[in-house]
């Protein structure tokens, strides 16, 4: 098969400037857009709709499953193994074309393994696959999606930089401000599009719960990955850019990988932890590699700045406990959870949406110290409801845990969002030519460990606060630690190292 794809080439730019006009974060994410970017959106797109199996997965883990809460925060840790390794994924797509192609085939490839995993969560919910235990069935399955969505990611993040043109089309340098505006201004658009892939979803992942069973609607999301191939047919692109593999990234990330699965299989003591300190030993060698072209006060700079993010990413979360007490005591069921969701999505898209300027002309610093603050304010509800603040108001006010839990997750759902596009901007802007895919999946890889970081405190929150099915008597002191940590964490690492971050699109005004 002969790759007939049209490559990636500069293209006229959009009618966006440095100098917006005073309506301009309303009208420029539609401004910006250009025809390129289709692939690059659907595939993000996708991303977000994969949502629509959560509430159904985590309602049959509740029926079905015989995980506890600390289990499930272990099982993440594994799940995230995929992302942490994606500077393997990430050189392949860099430099191993598959019949001609470096980003068509490997969209294909990531939607097979996405197809593969629904269709084994399907046979062990419908119990018609019966070659391993349910319990098995489930991680193996939640493993093939995750590693499909990865192989995904990785060519969106290195189009996501290719399809801004760096010359005009005589060939002129195009000047920095306006380039890392529209750099921005493409990872704003991305998290739009995943917003909107979880708006699509958001009210059916919790009705189709409700009105369907479980293997039905792991089935229907086989639609899921054909959105994302769909994408790269209606607008084939392909890289130009070609390169030796370096087999310092490949092979050193196939090795690591190697490890990872011997240490998971083998049951190793503290091997989660040990895979943690090697990812991030192995991670951080790698990046510097990458930017060893870089000088020393920008690699510092950039240093500072994924340090903030890694502890904003890195937060512990308070596990499933809270999401099966809610159901249990405060009686939510699958149509209410749909309806948050589908809140939240419309809230995070307005809010992105609006926001759009700011977050490609803000510092790190100041966007994720907002956010991390806001944050911890918006958790309160969450923890007078464990504490009965829902009987109060409701004997008050004449509202109660439905109210609380739907102004709560309306307000704070654009936040998970919000914190991700000053990160991929700045990653975008200094990502090197022919090492796009790679430097995307690295720093992906580095902030996807901090999530196993949080899920590793996670799983040691609930250690000490042990919650389970039926048993919520520490639930509270369990919510109250966990968005202790999240604020303190984040907080603190801006205080230390905020002013020697570097910023990114700063743009000066008139």
């Amino acid at each position: 098969m002969t790759e007939t794809s049209t490559p990636i080439v500069p293209h006229a730019p959009p009618v966006i400037t440095a100098k917006p006009a005073r309506f301009d974060s309303i009208m420029r994410p539609i401004r910006a857009f250009q025809p390129s970017y289709i692939p690059v959106v659907m595939v993000y797109f996708a991303y977000g709709a994969l949502g629509l199996i959560d509430v159904t997965r985590d309602l049959w883990i509740k029926e079905s499953l015989s995980f506890t809460p600390s289990q499930l925060a272990g099982i993440a840790v594994w799940l995230m193994l995929p992302w942490t390794v994606k500077m393997v994924f990430g050189e392949l797509v860099d430099t191993v074309p598959i019949f001609g192609s470096q980003r068509k085939a490997y969209v294909l490839i990531g939607a097979a393994f996405m197809a593969t995993g629904l269709v084994i969560l399907a046979g062990a919910a419908g119990r018609w696959l019966t070659i391993a235990r349910a319990d098995h069935l489930y991680i193996f399955g939640a493993m093939l999606v995750a590693i499909g969505t990865v192989v995904q990611d990785v060519v969106a993040d290195a189009m996501s930089t290719e399809v801004v043109a760096r010359t005009d089309a005589n060939g002129n340098e195009r000047p920095d401000d306006v380039v890392r505006v529209e750099l921005g201004m493409v990872q704003v658009l991305g998290r739009l599009a995943v917003s909107a892939g979880v708006l699509a979803v958001a009210g059916l992942s919790g009705w189709l719960a409700d009105l369907m069973s479980r293997q039905a609607v792991f089935l229907i999301a086989l639609i899921i990955p054909a959105i994302s191939v769909a994408g790269v047919f209606l607008r084939g692109i392909e890289t130009t850019e070609r390169r030796p593999i370096d087999w310092r990234i490949l092979g050193g990330g196939i090795v690591f990988g190697i490890v990872v699965v011997a240490l998971g299989v083998g049951g190793m003591p503290f091997g989660q932890e040990i895979i943690f300190i090697i990812s991030m030993a192995v991670v951080c060698y790698m990046l510097g590699l990458v930017t060893a072209e870089l000088d020393h006060k920008t690699r510092m700079g950039i240093l500072f700045s994924t340090i903030i993010v890694f502890s904003f990413r890195s937060a512990p979360t308070v596990g499933d406990g809270f999401f099966w007490w809610t159901l249990d005591e405060l009686n939510f069921d699958a149509a209410f959870y749909g309806t948050l969701r589908q809140t939240g999505a419309i809230l995070s898209i307005a809010v992105m949406w609006i926001f759009s300027r700011q977050l490609t002309e803000t510092s790190v610093t100041k966007t994720l110290l907002w956010i991390a603050i806001a944050s911890g304010v918006l958790s309160l509800p969450n923890i007078g409801l464990v504490y009965g603040l829902h009987q109060w108001t409701e004997a008050t006010f004449g509202f109660g845990a439905r109210t609380i839990a739907f102004v709560d997750s309306a307000a704070s759902s654009p936040f998970v969002q919000l914190s991700m596009v000053p990160l991929l901007t700045l990653t975008a802007w200094y990502a090197p030519p022919g090492h796009r895919a790679t430097w995307f999946a690295l720093m992906a890889s580095l902030m996807n460990i901090a999530l196993v970081a949080s899920q590793l405190q996670t799983k040691y929150l609930n250690d000490i606060f042990v919650v389970g099915r039926g048993q919520y008597a520490e639930l509270g002191p369990l919510l109250v630690w966990a968005v202790t940590l999240s604020l303190i964490i984040p907080v603190a690492a801006i205080l230390l190292f905020g002013k020697r971050a570097v910023t990114h699109a700063h743009v000066k005004h008139d």
